[in-house]
């Protein structure tokens, strides 16, 4: 961790009256109830996207502010095709202009940005797009942005045992060079520290096809409040409720197990 990220963490922490490691490292979030914010308000569901773009940007820029040192968002799953094909289109619009839109303030901010997921079958304005701002971002040393986009934890576990089973077809990987290391070097979260927080909004008590291997031991905290009322005061709650919790690591003799 650079100094930056210490002094932001060590003030962010100070504000909210915690420990400088009660700030999690790796924020990751499952960002539900576009539609359903729409439709209460009784708009088409477009709108509730366009409003929940706007609100990534804010918690990004935020989770740069207190020091956090990776954001990943669940952006679209490859279950959302299933979704009406003119909600699929105006998404998929909304990801090109939001992703060569945001260049400007991710290089002002020392942000990188990483897709997790498969491209295909992604539009190729898409694609390009995305490639143009994960490639202008690539040296950048601040906060690394990843976004789930077409993203599937199973489909992200099988392409993972493909890539370490092609390696030691080709000899050049060992039987027992696969153990957790190797098999973390070859998801699309390669080089990111695992999540410490699983923040999901709208209610849901599920987390979707997300990040199975990598949520191992994070907390989970889910929120009533719909992802386009998101804001910074509500990721404060949320690491607040993070802050009073006791990270076991599967350790029975933490205090928290002995009370």
């Amino acid at each position: 961790m650079t100094d930056s990220f210490k002094q932001k963490r060590a003030a962010a922490a100070e504000r909210l009256g915690v420990p400088a490691e009660s700030i999690p490292r790796h924020i990751a979030i499952i960002m539900d109830g576009n539609g359903r914010w729409a439709q209460q308000r009784g708009l088409p569901r477009f709108h509730g996207h366009s409003k929940g773009g706007q609100i990534v940007e804010k918690i990004a820029l935020y989770c740069v502010d207190i020091g956090v040192e990776a954001l990943t968002l669940y952006s679209f799953s490859m279950q959302n095709w299933k979704r009406p094909a003119e909600e699929i289109e105006f998404l998929m619009g909304l990801y090109s202009m939001y992703l060569e839109g945001i260049r400007e303030t991710l290089m002002k901010n020392d942000v990188r940005l990483v897709h997790l997921g498969r491209e295909k079958p992604l539009p190729d304005k898409v694609i390009e797009t995305m490639h143009g701002t994960v490639d202008l971002t690539k040296n950048n040393k601040g906060m690394a942005l990843g976004l789930a986009l077409n993203y599937g934890a199973r489909t992200e576990l099988i392409d993972a045992a493909r890539e370490i089973a092609e390696e030691y077809k080709a000899g050049k990987l060992d039987i027992d060079d696969i153990d957790e290391s190797c098999f973390d070097r070859h998801l699309y979260t390669a080089g990111l520290p695992d999540p410490d927080l699983l923040i999901r909004t709208s209610g849901e008590m599920r987390i979707s096809n997300f990040l199975l291997w990598q949520l191992s031991y994070a907390e989970f905290y889910v929120t009533e409040t719909f992802w386009p009322d998101f804001n910074p005061d509500s990721l404060d709650e949320a690491i607040l409720a993070y802050a009073k919790r006791a990270r076991r690591f599967g350790d029975v003799n933490s205090k928290s197990a002995q009370q």
